[in-house]
């Protein structure tokens, strides 16, 4: 996995896919993202998304989200249908852009196992995560489909592809705070290592790479570094004292740390590449690693998804990534901050 460079989480606002993925493959050079587009409705969502990667599984809707289905249903065929037209816009921006068989890298975006298992249903309406059967079941198909999307994704483009998996439910998959489908049927916490070995199973099906990201307030960095994973992204603001130790772990057994500097919202005043890139530069300071590591083991991303955020400023998020991490890899013992 390339370091010193900047990405996107995954997620666009609006409904343009040439728009968003002629933007996204244009503004991040060393590592564009496939684009999602949620705001399509049903099926474009990180979770109805996953319909299209499953081998041998399908999801319908329900009142809550999704479920399993016995057959395809009209989720299934339009989350197959907008990521097949999201490729081949993809490949058209990528012939394009002068890219194709060149080699260079993509990264794509899949829902985690442990989430898809905490947010889908089973036909008698309980979450996946309650039947350890369907979990495994669940894990495995998803292994498999998007084991098979990489490489089509990397056949079309003559490509090298990266992996993310989204893990939002993470904490509270591992804390055993969601409910079923009254606040009476309460979910058993799932034990670290059963997770990790949930989470292993979909990673080391992969042929690449593979980058677990989670938005959420802390990351689960302890349970991660358990995990097969070659890195992890998060908002660098919701990282605590407590959670140095463990990201100094990450970084010194060799992994990725993919960090959200930009906000997904526009601040109320304008901000500078060199006043958010300053956290990222505290950080390795503040963990005693060469300022070098910024160029090698770094990745700049958006704090998280910018599907809820202007056209404006996700377009400016990821020029200002681009300049943070032009910086880190340029000069970063000689940046200075007032």
């Amino acid at each position: 996995m390339p370091g010193g460079i900047a990405t996107g989480v995954g997620s666009w606002p609006g409904d343009d896919i040439r728009e968003a993925t002629a933007t996204v493959v244009g503004e991040l050079g060393d590592l564009p993202h496939l684009v999602e587009l949620p705001d399509r409705g049903v099926g474009a969502d990180m979770v109805g998304r996953a319909s299209a990667l499953l081998v041998d599984m399908r999801f319908d809707t329900t009142t809550r989200g999704y479920r399993l289905a016995v057959r395809p249903g009209g989720a299934a065929r339009r989350s197959r249908d907008f990521l097949r037209r999201d490729l081949d816009t993809l490949e058209e921006a990528w012939e394009t852009a002068g890219l194709t068989g060149t080699g260079r890298t993509i990264k794509v975006q899949a829902v985690g196992p442990l989430t898809l298992a905490a947010q889908v249903e089973l036909p008698l309406g309980h979450r996946v995560l309650t039947d350890s059967g369907a979990v495994r079941d669940l894990s495995e198909s998803l292994a498999e489909g998007l084991a098979k999307h990489v490489a089509e994704v990397g056949k079309r483009l003559g490509a090298k592809v990266i992996v993310q998996l989204d893990e939002p439910m993470l904490n509270a998959v591992l804390e055993g705070s969601l409910v079923g489908p009254s606040v009476m049927n309460t979910v058993r916490a799932v034990p670290a290592p059963e997770a990790q070995h949930i989470l292993d199973t979909v990673i080391t099906a992969q042929p690449g790479p593979v980058l677990i990201h989670s938005c959420e307030e802390p990351p689960a960095l302890d349970f991660l570094r358990g995990t097969a994973t070659a890195g992890v992204g998060f908002d660098l603001a919701t990282i605590r004292t407590a959670d140095l130790d463990a990201l100094g772990e990450l970084l010194e057994s060799g992994r990725h740390l993919a960090l959200g500097l930009i906000p997904t919202t526009a601040p109320a005043t304008p901000v500078t590449w060199r006043e958010l890139a300053e956290p990222g530069v505290r950080l390795m300071d503040r963990l005693s690693f060469p300022r070098r590591r910024l160029a090698t083991q770094i990745l700049v991303t958006p704090a998280c998804g910018l599907a809820t955020t202007s056209l404006d400023w996700a377009r400016k998020s990821l020029t200002l990534a681009t300049e943070i991490a032009t910086a880190y890899t340029d000069e970063p013992e000689a940046l200075t901050f007032d």
